[in-house]
């Protein structure tokens, strides 16, 4: 129950809401405290690409599966350099890691990471409060000695500056340009790299995943990367045949006042193909002229329905976004291709005649299913055609 330990034993891990309500648990990986959004993961697998996606930034994860640590890690499934996420609570306490890929164990893995994990919490319960209040603002902290001073956690919580206006994207992005040639994983050669040339992809990355931009290799993209600030002239000078905008973190409006002007100067000075996911879907909606809205508690999993709305296909898709694109602000000339199947919020938009798209959902999955993987193959197919 909130307020009180889960189990005889001391407690040595706390994470407080801002209203006050206290979940007891079992401490692991990193000693400390944090501040962040709390929200949850429906994922039944891939624990280690949610910590590591860049777009959680600021955010606590609660996930929902009971099973998280089983599979131990291994470097080929991070999704960034380092956990993005603050931490992480979970219903049970990790047990010994059972996977011929692992290379070391949950907990050792979250102490290199700094960061806290918190097992033996009432997930449910947890869940339930979030749905509830909407993502709510949280202080989590891990202590051996179990001496927590609830007071000063409460107060921590409440001032968590929140995710709205803040560009987060500044946070995560590359410092510099670089190439990437390394493909998807396959059996039974693991992560391998291109070898022949292929279409020239200037992408920009907010917080991209690793393996949005190995599914960009694997399509056929030869694939450049820029900070997130780059500039017009500076995509441009690498001649792309089609530009990529990033998944990312934040409130779109933040990252917007700078990504936006140069997305429009793109569609202004040329006619390239343009694809976006995730935030970099935001980031296209902004400057075709529509808004975007913070939502209740979000969509994060891999089991989230997507309905294409020119077929009547329904993809089972992988999420993590707490902003939506608002669907009644797309103007005339902005056609919106896919809805959730969950509330009806907007997953997708493209321009009438013009090879200029995006998505909400996570194609390249990691970890998910991959029935939107035809995106990036659409993507090549418009360079073609352009080309």
């Amino acid at each position: 129950m909130p307020g009180t330990p889960n189990s005889l034993a001391k407690p040595t891990g706390c994470i407080v809401l801002a209203d006050g309500t206290a979940f007891y648990g079992h401490g692991f990986g990193a000693t400390g405290e944090a501040q962040a959004e709390l929200c949850f993961n429906t994922a039944m697998t891939g624990y280690q690409e949610i910590m590591t996606d860049p777009s959680y930034a600021g955010q606590v994860i609660t996930f929902t599966f009971p099973h998280i640590g089983n599979t131990g890690t291994t470097p080929e499934d991070d999704e960034a350099q380092r956990s993005v996420a603050r931490g992480m609570v979970v219903k049970w306490d990790p047990t010994e890691p059972s996977n011929w890929r692992n290379t070391e164990d949950l907990g050792t893995w979250l102490t290199r990471q700094g960061r806290i994990g918190i097992g033996g919490v009432d997930t449910r319960r947890l869940t339930r409060a979030i749905r509830q209040q909407g993502a709510p603002h949280v202080a989590i902290a891990h202590d051996p000695e179990g001496n927590f001073d609830l007071a000063d956690l409460v107060e921590k919580a409440r001032a968590f500056e929140g995710l709205e206006g803040l560009d987060l994207a500044k946070d995560v992005t590359c410092a510099q340009s670089y190439r990437w040639d390394e493909m998807r994983w396959a059996w039974p050669d693991g992560l391998t790299r291109r070898t022949t040339p292929g279409r020239r992809v200037v992408a920009l990355d907010y917080g991209a995943k690793r393996n949005i931009l190995r599914c960009l290799a694997s399509a056929g993209c030869d694939v450049t990367v820029l900070p997130a600030t780059a500039t017009a002239d500076e995509v441009l000078a690498h001649n792309p045949e089609g530009v990529f905008l990033s998944n990312g973190p934040g409130d779109p409006a933040a990252t917007g006042v700078y990504a936006v002007p140069m997305i429009r100067e793109i569609l202004e000075r040329t006619n390239l193909p343009i694809f976006g996911i995730c935030l970099g879907h935001q980031m296209l909606a902004l400057a075709l002229g529509g808004k975007t809205l913070k939502m209740n508690h979000g969509h994060h999993g891999a089991n989230h329905p997507v309905k294409e709305l020119a077929s009547g296909k329904v993809e089972i898709t992988s999420m993590n976004h707490g902003f939506a694109v608002d669907a009644e602000s797309l103007p005339a000339g902005v056609i919106e291709t896919h809805v959730s199947l969950f509330d009806g919020s907007n997953c997708g938009i493209r321009m009438q005649n013009r090879p200029v798209f995006s998505v909400q959902q996570h194609p390249e999955a990691s970890p998910g299913p991959q029935d939107s993987y035809y995106l990036f193959e659409r993507f090549v197919s418009s360079m073609e055609t352009i080309s």
